[in-house]
């Protein structure tokens, strides 16, 4: 090929990096703001909406974005995991509501596993002080914010803290978990799909979660919409392992009888 064939090849690969660039520019706004919105990104970046629009679609088949009405949220990944300072910022008044509804499946346990994370912080806040119950968890937040409640007994799982999520891993941890058998565990997730269940970014967090489940009768799953249809680096269990899922209403109703085909109840709130 001639000197305008190289040239035509050089044109495209620049304007292949440039795109390249511009997706991880999303991808950081994303991560650092929680969510990103088209017409702005389109008027930061210089570049028409409709490209803005192509590059989200791009991160969204990477598994690097959740695409949103407007705009995009960031997906929790093997190299990414939002820290609890910053799950307590977003989706908070929804995260609360699906809290509350969890708290009421509680039925006559007497013994509860709460997981990590903000979520499952709420509704070990919303369980109910007057009568006589057992939390084991691995997050020091849910020991501290329980710790002083009537009626109820603290068992904190020993093992290395995580920076970030202040919640024990490894050996120690998993161990001790399998000495029990609890009546319910609250189960969190960086994503939950029908194809590959529930999943989070760490190993370590991941055997935490399986052991948990292993040692409960009953498995409750509770996450906002933004969760449903993400993928991380571990699996930790299939859908089917568990007994209800207590999400929002922002999950549509057909995506959530999809999900309740696998088994397990599907409340919205």
């Amino acid at each position: 090929m001639g000197p305008n064939g190289q040239l035509h090849r050089e044109v495209g690969d620049e304007m292949s990096r440039t795109a390249e660039e511009r997706q991880r520019e999303i991808v950081r706004a994303a991560r650092a703001t929680g969510s990103v919105d088209v017409t702005a990104l389109a008027v930061e970046l210089g570049v028409a909406k409709e490209t803005i629009r192509r590059d989200l679609r791009a991160l969204e088949d990477h598994g690097l974005v959740r695409r949103t009405h407007g705009g995009a949220c960031p997906v929790e990944s093997a190299g990414f995991e939002t820290t609890l300072a910053f799950r307590a910022t977003s989706h908070v008044p929804e995260k609360r509501r699906i809290a509350a509804a969890a708290a009421e499946l509680l039925g006559d346990a007497e013994s509860v596993f709460v997981d990590e994370g903000f979520t499952p912080q709420l509704i070990a806040e919303a369980l109910p002080t007057d009568r006589p119950l057992t939390v084991v968890t691995a997050s020091l937040p849910v020991a501290g914010a329980l710790a002083e409640a009537e009626n109820i007994t603290v068992l904190l799982l020993g093992g290395r803290v995580r920076a970030g999520t202040l919640a024990t891993v490894d050996h120690w941890t998993t161990k001790m978990l399998a000495g029990f058998v609890v009546d319910l565990a609250y189960i969190g997730a960086n994503g939950i799909s029908r194809e590959h269940g529930l999943t989070t970014p760490d190993p370590a967090v991941s055997e935490v979660k399986a052991q948990a489940i292993r040692a409960a009768r009953r498995t409750v799953f509770a996450g906002v919409h933004t969760k449903f249809g993400a993928v991380s680096f571990c699996r930790f269990a299939e859908v089917g392992a568990l007994e209800a899922i207590v999400t929002s209403a922002q999950l549509p109703a057909a995506e959530a009888h999809r999900y309740s085909l696998l088994g397990p109840q599907v409340i919205r709130v």
